[in-house]
């Protein structure tokens, strides 16, 4: 009997949520649970930058947790995931999981994929950043986060923002061990 891989997303405030949105949809098509938390500047967002509503967004989702149960199963580490994709990930996110000092499900969810020793993605969406930015995502990395900034791959000829999208969102699973066929790997050139 094969378990139903389980993966938290989390959908900060940064720019980007589009992203967010196409892995959840990308983890529907994969069949995946997927368990949903979006912050507050992360609804903002989403209804600044896409079409689709905060409700539309949450019912892609196997299950949406509020951002501030912090009672919610993915707050604790005896809910088992295959881990968590922060995408977008905001500087103010990145920095509650790089102390430990968080102030939403968002960021707890992301703590304890850390301390629990699964695989935590960041997609941090910040640019340029400063020392104190980087010196957080040091941090993280040394604590076993895997930071991946959205950044496009054009070896892959992308014909639209839709293409970018969806080979990060791709990258993303592979990052988590999830097997797709939405991103195109590197042949070699000529390949």
């Amino acid at each position: 009997m094969t378990e139903t891989k389980k993966v938290i997303i989390g959908i900060s405030g940064a720019s980007g949520a589009q992203y967010g949105i196409r892995l959840l949809e990308a983890c529907q098509s994969l069949d995946l649970e997927t368990h949903l938390v979006i912050s507050k500047a992360g609804e903002i967002t989403i209804t600044q930058e896409t079409e689709s509503s905060v409700a539309d967004v949450k019912a892609l989702a196997t299950e949406s947790h509020n951002s501030m149960n912090i009672g919610a199963s993915i707050a604790s580490g005896s809910f088992q995931t295959s881990g968590m994709i922060i995408v977008p990930c905001s500087i103010r996110s990145m920095s509650e999981v790089a102390t430990g000092v968080t102030s939403s499900l968002l960021t707890r969810a992301a703590d304890v994929t850390l301390k629990e020793r699964r695989k935590l993605v960041i997609a941090i969406r910040e640019t340029p950043l400063h020392t104190g930015h980087l010196r957080t995502m040091t941090q993280l990395s040394e604590m076993g986060a895997i930071i991946a900034p959205p950044v496009p791959a054009f070896y892959t000829h992308p014909q639209s923002v839709d293409d970018i999208v969806t080979q990060f969102a791709g990258h993303a699973l592979n990052l988590l061990g999830v097997e797709n066929s939405l991103s195109k790997q590197w042949k070699g050139l000529g390949g």
